[in-house]
C-alpha cells in the first residue's frame, strides 16, 4: 500500500510551536517573493497542527551539520526522521555537508562512516538514497573518499563534487535539485591549503559556468539549489564568507528563477528573505548540538533547535516545515504559483 495515502488523514503529528530568539509571538513577519500564506506564530507550546500536504505531492528530507558519534541529540534526531518516513513517503534524503565532524574522513573505510552515519541513522524507512556533498569539514580530509562511499553503500549518491537531480513533483511538474561544491567558492578555504588541501585544487569558474548552464537549461517548475554554505544568515562565522558566496551566486540565482537555496554550516535554522529578493534562503539547523542565533535583516523565523526539514513539492506549491528534537514543526512556509 503507498505510503503517500495517510497525508490526508494524518493529523497532530507534531507540536506546532515557534522557539528560539527569533520567534516574537502574533504574526509572521511581511514576506518578500510570491508565497501563498503567511505562517501564523503560535502563541504556546500547546497549540497542535496537522501537518497537512498535498496528495499528489513529494517530499524529501534536509539534514545537515550531522556526525557527532550519535552524541548531541543526534541519535534521537535520526530517530524522529525514520518514524516521520513511516508515516509520510520520503523520496530520498539530502545531506547539505558536514556528515563527520571534525576532519572528514580518510577513506572508504573509516569507523566514522559507521559510528557518524551508518549505525545512526539506521531506521528501515531511512534506507534510501541520500543525496550528499562536500562540507568544509569533510574538505579538513579525503573528499574523494567522500563521493567513493556510494561504491561501497547502496544509499549513498554522490556522483561528482557538484550534480544535478531531477525529481517528479506533482502529476505534470517537475522539481530540479542543484547540488553545488561551495568550499571552493570561498577564498578563505582556498587559501588555506594545510588545512582544506582539495579546496583551492578545484576549478571554481568551471563549477560556475556549470551551474549557470543548468538553470538556463532546466524546464522544472521548482528550482531548489542545495550547497552547504549561506548567502545570509546570522553567525559568528567570518562575513567574506557570505560576501563571497552573494558574489558568485545570487546573481545566477534571480536570473534564472531559484525558488529556494538550502544550506547549513550555521547550525541553527533560519529562513531569510532579503529585500528585494524572490528567492527564500533557508538555513537547516544542526541534527546534532545547535548554536545560538538571533534575527537580521529578512528573517522570518529562525531557532537555535537541532533539527531537521521536510520539504514538499507538489504541481503549484513548494513548501517547507521546520522539525526539532522533540518533533514539533516550529516554522510551517509555503509558496505557490
Amino acid at each position: 500500500m503507498n505510503r503517500r495515502v495517510y497525508l490526508q488523514s494524518l493529523s497532530a503529528l507534531f507540536a506546532t510551536t515557534l522557539l528560539g530568539s527569533c520567534a516574537q509571538g502574533g504574526e509572521a513577519p511581511q514576506a518578500k517573493g510570491e508565497p501563498s500564506e503567511q505562517p501564523q506564530a503560535a502563541s504556546n507550546k500547546k497549540a497542535l497542527s496537522q501537518l497537512d500536504l498535498p496528495k499528489d505531492s513529494h517530499s524529501f528530507l534536509l539534514v545537515s551539520d550531522l556526525g557527532r558519534n550519535g552524541y548531541y541529540k543526534q541519535k534521537p534526531i535520526a530517530e524522529l526522521m525514520g518514524n516521520l518516513a513511516e508515516k509520510i513517503e520520503i523520496e530520498c534524503v539530502v545531506a547539505a555537508g558536514d556528515t563527520h565532524h571534525f576532519n572528514g574522513v580518510a577513506s572508504i573505510d573509516d569507523p566514522l562512516w559507521m559510528t557518524n552515519y551508518e549505525l545512526i541513522y539506521a531506521h528501515p524507512e531511512l534506507m534510501i538514497d541520500w543525496f550528499a556533498i562536500n562540507g568544509n569539514h569533510e574538505y579538513r580530509g579525503n573528499t574523494q573518499a567522500v563521493l567513493d562511499y556510494g561504491k561501497k553503500s547502496r544509499r549513498w549518491v554522490m556522483p561528482a563534487r557538484y550534480y544535478s537531480q531531477t525529481f517528479e513533483a506533482g502529476d505534470k511538474e517537475e522539481a530540479l535539485l542543484l547540488f553545488i561544491d561551495t568550499t571552493p567558492l570561498i577564498e578563505k578555504y582556498r587559501k588555506k591549503g594545510d588545512k582544506y588541501p582539495d579546496a583551492g585544487q578545484q576549478d571554481k569558474e568551471a563549477q560556475l559556468r556549470w551551474i549557470e548552464q543548468t538553470l538556463a537549461q532546466s524546464q522544472a517548475r521548482w528550482k531548489i539549489v542545495i550547497g552547504h554554505h549561506p548567502l545570509y544568515a546570522d553567525t559568528d562565522k567570518d562575513d567574506s564568507e557570505r560576501m563571497d558566496m552573494r558574489n558568485a551566486l545570487e546573481a545566477l540565482f534571480d536570473r534564472y528563477g531559484v525558488d529556494l537555496y538550502c544550506c547549513g554550516h550555521i547550525h541553527s535554522f533560519q529562513h531569510i528573505q532579503p529585500e528585494g529578493s524572490k528567492v527564500d534562503y533557508l538555513v537547516n539547523s544542526s541534527g546534532s548540538l545547535a548554536r545560538p542565533v538571533k534575527a537580521v535583516p529578512g528573517t522570518q523565523f529562525c531557532s537555535s533547535d537541532e533539527g531537521f526539514t521536510l520539504i514538499n513539492v507538489a504541481d503549484d506549491q513548494l513548501s517547507f516545515h521546520l522539525i526539532n528534537d522533540r518533533g514539533e514543526v516550529i516554522y510551517s512556509y509555503r509558496r505557490s504559483l
